[in-house]
């Protein structure tokens, strides 16, 4: 399928059957395009990529952090955004009594969390509430361009699962940008390169193929 790429005042649609995503700004029943990215149409919402630049955070994304500094009952983490979030003590799945956050997580660690808000300052909050969330203590992280995430997630998650069957490694892959895998290393070697080679190449059709043939390439 052809990727619409769109600059900033591009109509993308009416707002009837259609609702305002992220990097979009609305006048009157019309939908526009703020940015220049790459048209993505999704659960409803008409949002645009940017082809590059820093994470935009959005509240419910999943993200991968790495934690700058521990206070008293709190932490600093840079999640790749230009502001860093805030990752209270009551959202955390540990009991933290006061003055021991750095028992539990310390400057440089790295983990996964939730955007939790996001006020009107660009003051950012995290959660490690979910399920999926956790400290991350093995694997490697990968940084990509925020912009390329969907690309390595592909529809319905198609491109992950073609890249954990091709490499038989553990891949998760947060909104911000930053990957994390674990497996064999010669194995997560083959997957760091087939990454770039999808961020590489995430503004062509038939990428899915492009990665199947790689992966082949690669086996035993």
């Amino acid at each position: 399928m052809e990727r619409k790429i769109v600059i900033p005042g591009t109509l993308l649609g009416k707002i009837d059957g259609n609702k305002q995503g992220r990097g979009t700004f609305r006048e009157g029943k019309n939908i526009y395009s703020s940015r220049l990215g790459i048209l993505e149409e999704k659960s409803g919402y008409l949002n645009v990529i940017s082809l590059s630049g820093v994470y935009d955070p959005s509240v419910g994304d999943t993200v991968i952090g790495v934690i700058k500094e521990a206070s008293k009952m709190s932490w600093m983490a840079d999640i790749n955004a230009p502001y860093p979030a805030l990752l209270r003590a009551d959202e955390v799945p540990w009991r933290v009594e006061f003055g021991e956050a750095s028992h539990f997580l310390n400057t440089g660690e790295v983990i996964i969390a939730d955007v939790m808000s996001i006020n009107e300052a660009r003051n950012i909050e995290i959660s490690m509430r979910g399920k999926h969330c956790r400290k991350v203590e093995e694997g490697v992280i990968v940084e990509i361009q925020p912009s390329k995430v969907p690309r390595v997630i592909g529809k319905n998650g198609s491109m992950v699962s073609l890249l954990r069957q091709g490499t038989r490694c553990w891949i998760f892959v947060g909104q911000n940008g930053r990957v994390w895998i674990k497996g064999k290393d010669d194995k997560m070697a083959i997957l760091v390169e087939a990454i770039h080679k999808i961020e590489k190449e995430a503004h062509t059709t038939g990428l899915t193929d492009k990665i199947s043939k790689f992966l082949e390439s690669k086996g035993d």
